[in-house]
């Protein structure tokens, strides 16, 4: 199945109304928090001659941090706007940026094909997905890795409902970023714990590593503390 309409709408219309700024999405957190350590994870079980996609790369912050890190780095979105931020910020860095809907499982095919296997970085992508949509997610996730690649995934855990829920009920209404978020009818946190690692082994991926983590937000309460959402994060190999 594709994306419906209005979930393509919402994005479409997310990143149109955000600025180039740094940080301005909430989840835009300097890669040192997240693209950085993620790395780290992953390089002991994948090949760094090997091409890294991002996928759900947004506007692209870790992706840039990936292309240092990997030979080649590729970020991917659902949103042209989003890639159109990506490309932007980009400049010259050694770093390709493309749309693509994770669900069209030809597209996928296709980049797969002209890529051969990739690593895969994936952060917090399937729990905000539509819930029809996300076994293709998991999908295209093992068809990029194919035979040889690996993939980073992690993704938001039950627990970041109750830090959004305590975000969102601070006496001066949600954070800036995170009504943004609510305005444009985006669904943080909205997969159950036990539905992520179902629907990577259904895809046919294998756990190499796992651990649990946070996701560091760029937005704060208004007592200064910054809003880091606990997520779990995997490292997969195809069965």
């Amino acid at each position: 199945m594709n994306v419906s309409d209005n979930y393509r709408d919402n994005w479409e219309s997310y990143w149109r109304e955000t600025s180039d700024a740094p940080g301005e999405a909430i989840w835009d957190s300097d890669p040192s928090l997240t693209a950085e350590p993620h790395s780290a994870l992953l390089l002991p079980h994948a090949d760094p001659a090997r091409t890294i996609v991002d996928l759900g790369c947004g506007n692209g912050t870790q992706t840039r941090y990936l292309a240092t890190r990997f030979a080649r780095a590729v970020g991917v979105d659902l949103s042209h706007a989003a890639v159109a931020h990506a490309r932007r910020a980009a400049g010259h860095a050694p770093v390709e940026f493309e749309q693509l809907d994770l669900t069209d499982g030809d597209a996928v095919k296709a980049l797969h094909d002209r890529l051969g296997d990739t690593h895969v970085y994936m952060r917090a992508v399937i729990h905000q997905s539509e819930p029809a949509a996300r076994p293709a997610v998991a999908a295209a996730v093992a068809t990029l890795i194919g035979g040889e690649g690996r993939a980073f995934v992690v993704e938001l855990t039950s627990g970041s409902r109750e830090v959004l829920g305590r975000a969102a009920a601070e006496p001066a209404g949600p954070p800036p970023k995170l009504q943004r978020v609510f305005h444009h009818q985006l669904k943080p946190a909205d997969a159950d714990d036990a539905e992520i690692p179902r629907l990577l082994a259904e895809a046919g991926m294998t756990v190499l590593a796992e651990g649990d983590t946070v996701l560091p937000q760029t937005e704060h309460l208004t007592d200064g503390t910054r809003i880091d959402l606990p997520a779990r994060w995997f490292v997969l190999a195809n069965r």
